[in-house]
């Protein structure tokens, strides 16, 4: 055998929101319910019956928290899962068969050495990193992060990004950057927090209110210097505890779809995600993270896919007018659940990443939710009508409209 290598000018494939855990569950998921139907069981309750606490590629590695089995109970409660369709085809509105479908999600949560350099001025604090804003929040968790360690309003708190000339940061990307990063400022307040106690000539001293308050010294922080500036710089390191805990995300996606019975189309009618990924920094923006995942994995389900002319070397839908991506009129409803829950091996705030785990598990879902609608498995996405029309039930084929 003989094998050749072409320059060809196509783009590289490269990491895309959740590479490796949303296209793999992709098709795990899809599988677990295909054996919870052999087995005649509740896909939920299939789920609850197969969790486990520890990694199941190495089984002396427990996971440091996981709730997965809540996730699944809570979504199943909140989605009125037990009125779903129970046998498959069997469920039919006009000329809609509904469907509905659900799967697990699982994403890790890394974490990256970051840093950050925090000033005081005159009672206003100015925090440094070269963390980036890519539109997923930055600035308003760390902003929360600097005014709640130090006891600040956030109006007084300003942050500054993106400047190589400032301490180096995790970055965005993998969902490590929230957890990261914020740590990093946390480390940063804290040292600035001993560089107070050390001019006051104290051990310790709780900083509240925009005051430092220890025995009997009560002052301002804008008059702990009398004007001048105070410069502290740190960084978070994570040590080798990795080693023995497994830090991971979960969640549990819930769609209900309506499959057109003579085309094959397909609309998504509602989403529900619930999701255990430690304390939620700010729901406001988490929620829109999520539900970003879970609109871009509307997408990869029935939308998504890349038409190489295999001729020629090119990708016929090269741009947003070919190439479809859903958007806000193709889902009416989603929501978004929070487990009260925090990890303390994850970072100083107990916090994980959550950008990716929205995406995971999804396209499952929904492939899920058409099989129960149809009856029809397609097992490759996108699940165009093109792809199930063929099999659609007696009912549909050959009607005429």
């Amino acid at each position: 055998m003989v094998h050749h290598a072409i320059d060809m000018g196509l783009p590289e494939s490269a990491d895309m929101r959740a590479p490796g855990e949303a296209s793999g569950l992709a098709a795990l998921e899809i599988a677990m319910d295909e054996m919870a139907e052999k087995l005649g069981m509740d896909p939920v309750a299939f789920r609850i019956l197969n969790d486990t606490q520890v990694n199941p590629e190495a089984p002396s590695k427990p996971f440091s928290e996981r709730h997965f089995v809540e996730c699944l109970r809570k979504g199943a409660d909140a989605f009125g899962w037990a009125e779903r369709n129970l046998k498959a085809g069997g469920r039919r509105e006009g000329q809609w068969l509904i469907g509905h479908g659900m799967a697990g999600a699982y994403r890790g949560a890394p974490t990256m050495t970051s840093g950050a350099r925090v000033r005081l001025q005159k009672g206003r604090l100015i925090v440094e990193t070269d963390m980036t804003d890519i539109g997923t929040g930055s600035y308003t968790i760390l902003t929360q992060t600097a005014a709640e360690t130090m006891g600040m309003e956030m109006q007084d708190v300003e942050v500054r990004l993106g400047n190589s000339a400032y301490p180096t940061s995790s970055g965005s990307g993998g969902q490590f950057g929230a957890a990261s990063s914020t740590a990093g400022v946390y480390a940063a307040c804290v040292a600035l927090q001993a560089q107070i106690a050390k001019r006051l000539n104290v051990d310790e001293a709780r900083f509240e209110h925009g005051r430092v308050v220890a025995g009997q010294i009560d002052l301002a922080l804008a008059d702990v210097a009398d004007g001048e500036e105070i410069v502290a710089e740190d960084s978070i390191n994570f040590g080798d505890f990795k080693d023995t805990l497994e830090i991971g995300t979960f969640a549990a996606h819930f769609v209900e779809v309506a499959v057109h019975a003579y085309t094959g189309e397909t609309r998504v009618r509602r989403m529900l995600a619930v999701c255990d990924a430690g304390r939620i920094l700010n729901p406001i923006t988490a929620r829109s993270q999520v539900i970003g995942g879970m609109t871009m994995g509307v997408g990869a389900a029935l939308t998504e896919g890349m038409s190489v002319d295999t001729e020629r070397g090119f990708f016929v839908n090269h741009d947003l007018a070919s190439y479809e991506v859903a958007v806000h009129a193709d889902i009416p409803e989603q929501e978004v659940i929070f487990l009260d829950t925090t990890d303390a091996a994850s970072s100083p705030l107990k916090a994980k990443g959550i950008g990716e785990l929205g995406i995971c598990g999804v396209a499952a879902a929904i492939a899920n939710a058409i099989y129960n609608a149809t009856g029809v498995r397609v097992r490759e996405y996108p699940i165009t009508l093109d792809r199930m029309i063929d099999q659609l039930p007696e009912a549909g084929r050959g009607a005429i409209l």
